[in-house]
């Protein structure tokens, strides 16, 4: 049994090992992911920083999600392609807790961000009249600091816990980074009440923002039933479809991975639901978000229209 963890202690991340002739392939695939995942949103921080027509509620929030994912999938792309090119699977005691440790905390900081983002288009949908006042930019930081914060403070009770628990089974990780689940399933000393406090933090992470979202949506769906034109009906929502394009996404994986885990645990399938929330979605939100909207289209094309003409 592992009781008093030292430096020599060392998890095996077992990833994408069942299938070792394509290793290559799946560097390739996760580097060329993490590529356009990294360009993507460093574009979209660049454009709405620069572009004065976009310092609005709505961009404000883009740029920080822009942010968000660069880390969040930084957490665990990389370690991933290292043991991919390498062939060595290990993970220190402390590389496999400050892993879990953050990548929790930034999926929980998305969580409360994308429902902040939420309340954004309510009020914007809902209450247009009032949008200026009601969402200033002290509303705005604030809510960006608190998802950021509940996200960062939230996650350290599943780490302190997790890792003082005994480990005295195998120490392979059937994973290809250090999640909740398949981590707890190496304890020998897991108890009822530690698994109740574990998936208590789970539900405020997750169903809470979920809940505040779908209530936004609920009254945002409302108002727009009201409007009495098809156009007006159809650029109401226009705005709110790339949300609710990656909180399905986002959600959708996340619920059926982390709430009901016994269902995820056989073929890989808790693998393949991970990937699509920690590498696809962010690789994908700036396109589902961004790149597809005229005005950062605009924005765009004005930033280099300025910098030609300034070389």
């Amino acid at each position: 049994m592992v009781g008093n963890h030292t430096d020599a202690f060392r998890f095996i991340l077992l990833g994408f090992s069942d299938h070792p002739q394509l290793r290559l392939l799946f560097f390739s695939m996760f580097l060329t992911t993490y590529m356009m995942t990294l360009t993507g949103n460093l574009l979209i921080f660049i454009i709405i920083t620069a572009d004065a027509a976009l310092h609005t509620p709505m961009y404000f929030f883009l740029r920080v999600l822009s942010v968000l994912e660069i880390c969040y999938t930084t957490v665990t792309v990389p370690k991933m392609l290292v043991n991919l090119l390498s062939g060595d699977k290990s993970i220190s005691f402390l590389g496999c807790a400050t892993q879990m440790y953050f990548f929790v905390a930034l999926g929980g900081v998305e969580c409360f961000l994308l429902a902040a983002m939420a309340y954004d288009r309510y009020v914007a949908i809902c209450q247009p009249l009032h949008y200026p006042s009601i969402m200033n930019h002290t509303k705005c930081t604030g809510l960006a600091s608190g998802s950021w914060l509940s996200g960062l403070v939230g996650s350290l009770g599943h780490v302190i816990i997790i890792f003082n628990l005994p480990f005295c089974a195998s120490h392979e990780i059937n994973h290809f980074f250090c999640d909740i689940t398949p981590v707890l399933r190496l304890s020998c000393g897991v108890t009822f009440l530690n698994k109740v406090v574990i998936f208590t933090i789970l539900l405020i992470f997750i169903p809470l923002p979920f809940i505040l979202i779908l209530v936004s949506y609920l009254l945002i769906i409302f108002t727009i039933l009201k409007i009495p034109s098809v156009q007006g009906r159809r650029k109401a929502f226009s705005t709110c479809s790339s949300h609710l394009i990656v909180v399905t996404l986002f959600y959708g994986t996340g619920i059926i991975n982390y709430l009901h885990p016994s269902s995820t645990s056989v073929s890989g399938m808790g693998k393949i639901l991970s990937l699509s929330y920690s590498v696809i979605t962010p690789m994908l939100n700036p396109i589902t978000y961004s790149l597809r909207n005229k005005e950062v289209r605009d924005a765009l094309k004005r930033t280099v229209t300025r910098k030609c003409f300034l070389n």
